[in-house]
């Protein structure tokens, strides 16, 4: 089992270079796993997303397009449209705001928003939150927090009631030890590859 990433500290305790040199070493790690092994991790995932849902049993799930090297749960996106589940991709609509939801069918024409992130190129947005949301995370706490990218679109739309019940995503190796900010709002789980 990997030991957590450790935040350097200065002699207050406070961190001496705090997230934003964590985002850095955690997306130096995880863009360091080989293919075959990210390959892996990702089928063993999302045999556990599936597992998840099965004893969930909700009808749509917010699902993500994965980015810079996150966990790739398409086979098992597909696998839960099978299933019946309705997929929903994030949307954000306005920078500073929580993210919107967009009913997606696997295969659809896609383009890319103004960050850079896949949508599906006819919008179809459903007013409701989904009523669970599967996360990635950058990196992870045994809290149960997340290290995101810094932008603070999933706490604000967290921060929204009624909270959707959330599933983070990770490969174990990127557990670390970070300290919550006032506005983080931990995940009800999360799952890894072992």
């Amino acid at each position: 089992m990997t030991s957590p990433t450790r935040i350097p500290r200065n002699p207050d305790g406070q961190p001496a270079s705090g997230k934003a040199e964590l985002r850095k070493q955690m997306l130096a790690a995880r863009r360091a796993l080989a293919p075959e092994t990210r390959a892996q991790w990702d089928k063993e995932i999302g045999a556990k997303v599936v597992q998840w849902w099965r004893e969930s049993g909700v009808g749509s799930v917010g699902v993500y397009w994965p980015l810079r090297d996150e966990p790739n749960l398409h086979a098992c996106y597909a696998e839960l449209a099978q299933l019946g589940v309705k997929l929903l991709l994030p949307v954000v609509l306005e920078k500073h705001a929580p993210l919107a939801f967009a009913e997606w069918t696997i295969g659809e024409p896609m383009v890319k928003d103004s960050m850079g992130v896949a949508v599906p190129a006819v919008l179809r947005l459903v007013q409701e939150y989904p009523p669970a949301l599967l996360v990635p995370c950058l990196g992870y706490n045994a809290q149960g927090y997340r290290l995101g990218y810094g932008g603070g679109f999933y706490d604000r739309t967290l921060a929204k009631e009624p909270r959707p019940a959330t599933v983070g995503v990770a490969y174990r190796c990127l557990a670390a030890e970070f300290g919550s900010d006032g506005h983080d709002v931990a995940l009800d789980r999360i799952l890894t590859e072992d």
